[in-house]
């Protein structure tokens, strides 16, 4: 099993391993991985990794990527795959982002970025080494500069509507980033329900042992969840009609964004012109010149926060809560809740922080994520408690809301000036966050992860707390909020 725990033998499939996502109930995976402890680590990051990190491309980073592996039929190419993707993402959050914004603009990036996508499930229709490993590069390189120039985009349109409306900039920007993850988070709910259709797979369900129950949740250390429940292999036909699906829309995107998307550039020249572009090695290695600005080291524990939660919901949550109690059948429907809570929770923040501000959204998303953590950690989960194990999925969802939402449109708002390599290092520290998350699920118990995200969380929110009593002393809001004033930032940072 991959992320949600369970692990389901196929008939007469030798080694291959029945698996399906954690942010699906319906998608059968068929994989070599390697047996013991690594292949069971793989198979569960393979899962967080693809489902949190690189869902970028709506339905078809959703669901496509974490189904891929259905179609491998060679040792070793699930992993290898898993590999070059990571790394190629890892490298491009480093250096890619900025260099193609500067080079390319915002549409030219996105549209780069998603072909790299539609090459992806293209390359699973015919899953061979010769296929998945260079288009699983192109998926990786593409991922961060496709979140960085989609970010940069919606906070250059969030200050523009906000400026003809009369508005402060971050609270256009926070809407604009609240209306898009609407959408976006949307994407669960129909990712589910498209390959729940398609595939019509109806696990049975057996009762669930009192031994499994009573080491389900907190005290949960990798041994004894199982799930009961059997699967059939799908067949290819259905395979390729669900390929066929995202493959169309990963297409039919490209085209819409081509025709109808407003070039940045052309936004940014409306608002004041564009400067001399700066040197292709000072554009190169802006990521890491940004560190000098003190904001950032502190807010970098934001989205490495954001991945660990994220990985937490994705692997151990359904794992070892829902899959482990309830059976593999629920997961589906209870990451459905959680994409619904999201997407709905994240409009509202956009337009409830114009009146109540970031901090109190942030106090909301930690305190529903403190009470979730608390409450999972005493909580030991039955077959016979339904409701909340969508209370919890639901109530992660608001608290990610919050976090997507405001995060995103704090580092639009702060580092506005740089907002490129801003971007690039959020989805850098958010994809560490993912690859720490990977690396103690395999050996650390779940009460372990609970207490880790914890203390993060309360970290995250010190640091957080110190940025903004550092802004509400220093930056004097000018009464264009379209336009930074070069001597403030200075002053601002000087003072960290």
């Amino acid at each position: 099993m991959d992320g949600s725990g369970g692990k389901d033998e196929v008939n007469n499939s030798g080694r291959e391993k029945a698996t399906r996502s954690p942010a699906q109930s319906g998608i059968l995976i068929l994989t070599p991985w390697p047996e013991g402890p690594l292949g069971k680590g793989v198979q569960r990051f393979y899962s967080q990794l693809l489902n949190g990190e690189t869902e970028s491309g709506g339905l078809q980073g959703v669901d496509l990527t974490s189904s891929q592996s259905s179609l491998y039929s060679e040792e070793g190419l699930g992993v290898t795959a898993l590999s070059t993707l990571y790394g190629g993402m890892l490298l491009s959050s480093m250096f890619l982002p900025p260099l193609l914004i500067q080079r390319l603009g915002c549409k030219g990036t996105i549209l780069l970025s998603m072909c790299g996508y539609v090459a992806f499930s293209m390359g699973n229709f015919f899953a061979s080494w010769y296929t998945l490993i260079p288009t699983s590069i192109l998926l990786g390189l593409g991922a961060a500069p496709l979140w960085s120039a989609q970010c940069t985009y919606l906070t250059i349109m969030g200050k523009t509507r906000a400026e003809k409306a009369g508005k402060r900039g971050q609270d256009g920007v926070t809407q604009c980033f609240g209306i898009f993850f609407l959408i976006f988070q949307s994407s669960g709910v129909w990712g589910n329900l498209i390959s729940s259709l398609v595939l019509g797979q109806t696990p049975s369900q057996e009762t669930l042992p009192e031994e499994q129950l009573s080491s389900c949740g907190a005290s949960d250390c990798l041994m004894a969840t199982a799930t009961t429940n059997s699967t059939q292999r799908p067949s290819q036909q259905l395979v390729y009609t669900l390929l066929g699906i995202y493959t169309g829309s990963g297409v039919l995107a490209v085209l819409m964004v081509a025709a109808f998307l407003e070039p940045a550039r052309d936004v940014q020249h409306q608002r004041g012109g564009e400067k001399k572009s700066p040197p292709f090695w000072s554009t190169l290695l802006s990521t890491f010149r940004l560190y000098r600005d003190k904001r950032l080291c502190l807010l970098i524990l934001l989205p490495l926060y954001s991945g660990l939660q994220q990985g937490f919901l994705s692997g151990e949550y359904t794992r070892s809560y829902v899959t482990c109690a309830l059976g593999i059948q629920f997961v589906g429907y209870v990451m459905i809740c959680f994409s619904a809570a999201d997407a709905l929770c994240s409009v509202l923040c956009g337009k409830v922080s114009q009146y109540a501000g970031r901090v109190a959204l942030y106090v909301l998303g930690a305190v529903t994520q403190l009470s979730c953590i608390i409450a999972l950690l005493l909580w030991r989960p039955r077959a016979d408690q339904l409701a909340l194990f969508f209370v919890f999925s639901g109530l992660w969802g608001v608290a990610d809301a919050v976090w997507q939402t405001q995060n995103n449109a704090l580092y639009g708002v702060l580092f506005e000036r740089s907002k490129e390599a801003a971007f690039a290092n959020y989805r850098l520290w958010e994809a560490l966050g993912f690859v720490t998350a990977f690396g103690y699920s395999t050996f650390l118990c779940v009460h372990v992860k609970l207490y880790i995200l914890l203390g993060v969380l309360s970290l995250t929110m010190a640091a957080y707390g110190i940025v903004e009593c550092v802004e509400s002393k220093n930056a004097i809001r000018p009464c264009d909020p379209g336009q930074a004033q070069p001597a403030e930032d200075k002053e601002a940072q000087g003072k960290m």
